[in-house]
């Protein structure tokens, strides 16, 4: 059935490269996990108790496929990197059982959660949502996605992250307050997740601020690995 026509442009869609493969993965919705680290809960003055898990989101066309340099944001002069696991799912629902949530899943990725921690903290103190300190243009580079049928499901892996050749985020999978089932049936209560929904499931301790001219490079062991240039 033919499109009807529009009275703009339609915008382009965000498809995501994955690994071994020409085709893309389409991508309808970025879901974002907070605090999902303890250590990260700690070093950012919180309690890292398994209290209910808490998302935000940013915009499918943040996204920044590999091989593409982050252009620091206008705004803000305290940026900071946050290592991530990100899923990508290709079906979902609506209240989806912890036990049934791994076969959702598509493929696996790393990505990075660039985040304005000034404007964020400044809409903390004042109430408001954080998506001007999360949802901008290129906030969210990301590797190409690893099917989970070659890759499996895997719950331990460490996950670590590089600033100009030093380590800087050095954790493993295995630490997440709420595991991979469990975020992606706490997220389905929510909201009604449908294939393209990608979910990046919160970083670990060490998070700190970028300057131009930085290399970062991150990955997660047995997945992938990413290299962005601050620009």
């Amino acid at each position: 059935m033919p499109h009807p026509a529009t009275v703009i442009p339609r915008p382009a869609p965000v498809l995501l490269p994955v690994e071994g493969s020409a085709e893309r993965f389409p991508v309808r919705r970025v879901y974002c996990v907070g605090r999902n680290y303890a250590d990260h809960a700690i070093e950012m003055g919180h309690d890292p108790t398994r209290e209910p898990p808490f998302f935000f989101q940013k915009n499918a066309d943040n996204l920044l496929p590999a091989g593409n340099a982050f252009p620091y944001p206008p705004l803000s002069s305290d940026v900071h990197y946050e290592v991530e696991c990100v899923l990508a799912l290709k079906s979902g629902g609506a209240d989806i059982q912890a036990a049934d949530a791994l076969n959702c899943i598509y493929g696996y990725a790393v990505g990075i959660d660039f985040t304005r921690r000034d404007l964020q903290g400044e809409a903390k103190k004042l109430g408001r949502p954080w998506e001007i300190g999360k949802a901008f243009e290129h906030s969210a580079p990301v590797s190409p996605i690893v099917p989970a049928s070659s890759l499996g499901h895997p719950t331990q892996a460490r996950i670590w992250l590089e600033q100009n050749g030093k380590r800087v985020q050095d954790g493993d999978l295995n630490q997440m307050i709420w595991k991979v089932p469990e975020i992606i049936a706490e997220l389905s209560k929510l909201f009604t997740l449908t294939p393209g929904d990608i979910i990046m499931t919160g970083t670990p301790a060490g998070v700190g601020a970028v300057a131009r001219g930085d290399r970062i490079n991150c990955g997660i062991d047995g997945i992938a690995t990413l290299s962005v240039e601050v620009v």
